[in-house]
């Protein structure tokens, strides 16, 4: 995992990993950052993510698309699954 990651105390990551076993695994690690049973704003979400890495839409697309978190249908919350 520390290959993934310049640092995880901050959570930084080096880069957005090309292969989804790679991917699974910094998802995995940076929905950490979320609490379970709280709901989430588009803006809150995009300030934790930005801290992590800086294409925050990637990060967030691949959260849900691969089922770490999940949104209303407007998009205006989130939460960790």
């Amino acid at each position: 995992m520390a290959s993934l990651f310049l640092s995880l105390e901050p959570l930084k990551l080096k880069q957005w990993p090309a292969k989804d076993k790679k991917k699974i695994i910094a998802l995995r690690k940076i929905c950490e950052c979320f609490e379970r049973n709280h709901e989430y704003t588009e803006k809150e979400v995009n300030a934790i993510l930005k801290n992590i890495f800086d294409d925050i839409a990637s990060l967030r697309r691949a959260l849900i698309e691969y089922g770490f978190m999940a949104r209303s249908e407007d998009c205006s919350k989130y939460w960790r699954t």
